[in-house]
């Protein structure tokens, strides 16, 4: 009896306490992390800014002004502005918050770095008539903050360190900093000549191939690759707003090293690659417009590869799931294998294998068609050569032809062998490719498993 009454009494007393948790802590207000902070510029809106002045640590003064188009500097040079960098300063300037007030009458503004501020931004809001600005000084003792202050009051504020990159922005850093403008989706074309070399590329529909100096298959990836590298390069410095034509030689690019051209429909775009930069960058400049700038050197080793390097290294382009027919022809005789759809939505596709002579159609294994499948689909050019000549092309030891995307596309592919050596030819394109032995042995292999 003693026992159930301990037993209901500290029964009574965890009650009381998982009652004092709820309606105390869990039913009180949720409170912030700490007291809320006041904003800098209150009712600011990022959207509403229209004109930007900042004032770097270097004294650098740059005007930006917001256009339909987007940013633009307006000085101490006219050029178009980094939307990145704009867009972060209002953002910033928006959001900012006072995370203390330190004096609201100081005597001094040296103490904090404010009677010479560091960094000015000045700005101006939908129905501002004059600027407003922002002066921050020097960093707190921790350095975690700054000081700061708004023009034309007196109090001094703390505001978060980690602004500070944000707002310590040169002419430089405002720039526009693409080495070419182009609109990615209407790239059709590319040519590149560099190192006495030529390389073209021409997109029809959304299939990339070379059409230059051979006429070949291209790798989709590789080519959409070289497009987003130029897309994403940038100026490291400007060596030239206007260069003379003896600057020009001077950067090497009175005779460009390399040039890059992109066809978007009608229009063109054009990087041109000069020389060295002391600092070991490369000078460059887009084709349209007179500024001389370095680039990294990393674009114009891009830009040196070579065909090999752009063309498609997979010898089929069908894929298991698409795969419709399938036609194989060695010492003169052909099997084919068609794939037939389920009678029912439930049921599955299967494959068969075409009449021989008077005999029906015939399912082939499953497990088997679906391995000889992706070992066609895997198969890939090791190296190519540009002549077909002693390839063993001109009488096949096997013809693979291939129809997929129902039916819409297909592709024939050879295979020849020269002594130990195994080559591979899609129709209509110029050389050969070779491919491992033992790739072409596990094809011959399977196919011999479904054809008993």
């Amino acid at each position: 009896m003693r026992g159930l009454r301990t037993t209901i009494g500290l029964a009574v007393v965890l009650g009381g306490l998982f009652a004092y948790i709820y309606f105390v802590t869990w039913k009180q207000p949720e409170q912030a992390a700490g007291p809320k902070l006041d904003k800098v510029f209150a009712s600011l809106e990022a959207d509403k800014i229209g004109e930007l002045r900042i004032t770097s640590e270097s004294g650098e003064t740059s005007a930006l002004k917001k256009e339909k188009d987007g940013w633009r500097l307006a000085e101490p040079v006219t050029a178009a502005a980094s939307e990145t960098d704009a867009s972060a300063i209002t953002s910033a300037l928006a959001s900012l918050e006072i995370v203390r007030v330190i004096d609201e009458k100081p005597a001094s503004l040296n103490d904090y770095g404010l009677a010479t501020p560091r960094i000015e931004v000045a700005f101006k809001a939908a129905g501002d008539k004059d600027y407003r600005s922002l002066l921050i000084g020097q960093k707190s003792p921790t350095g975690g903050n700054l000081f700061a202050k708004k023009k034309g009051e007196d109090k001094v504020f703390l505001i978060a360190g980690y602004q500070e990159p944000t707002f310590n922005k040169a002419t430089f850093d405002l720039r526009d900093k693409a080495a070419l403008h182009f609109d990615r989706d209407k790239v059709d074309r590319i040519a590149i000549d560099a190192g006495g070399k030529g390389l073209e590329l021409a997109k029809t529909g959304n299939d990339w191939s070379i059409s230059k100096p051979v006429k070949t298959a291209s790798d989709f990836s590789a080519v959409e690759g070289l497009i987003g590298r130029l897309m994403s390069a940038q100026m490291k410095s400007i060596a030239s707003d206007t260069p003379s034509p003896a600057d020009l030689k001077k950067y090497g690019l009175d005779k460009p090293s390399a040039t890059v051209t992109l066809g978007l429909g009608s229009a063109t775009a054009a990087l041109q690659i000069g020389g060295k930069s002391p600092d070991g960058a490369m000078y460059a400049k887009d084709a349209s417009k007179p500024i001389v700038m370095t680039i990294d050197s990393a674009l114009v080793d891009e830009l040196k590869k070579g065909p090999d390097d752009y063309r498609r290294k997979e010898l089929f382009a069908f894929r298991a799931y698409d795969a419709t027919r399938l036609e194989f022809t060695r010492g003169g005789q052909t099997v084919a294998f068609d794939k037939v759809k389920g009678s029912k939505p439930v049921d599955e596709d299967k494959w068969q294998r075409g009449p021989v002579k008077d005999a029906k159609p015939v399912d082939a294994d499953k497990e088997k068609m679906s391995v000889l499948l992706a070992k066609l689909e895997s198969v890939r050019a090791a190296k190519f050569v540009d002549s077909a000549a002693k390839t063993g092309l001109d009488s096949p030891a096997l013809t693979v032809y291939a129809k997929f995307d129902d039916g819409k596309k297909e592709e024939r592919v050879m295979f020849g062998k020269s002594g130990e050596t195994i080559y591979a030819s899609r129709a209509g394109e110029a050389g050969a490719a070779t491919i491992s032995p033992m790739e072409y042995d596990e094809i011959i292999k399977k196919l011999d498993e479904l054809t008993k």
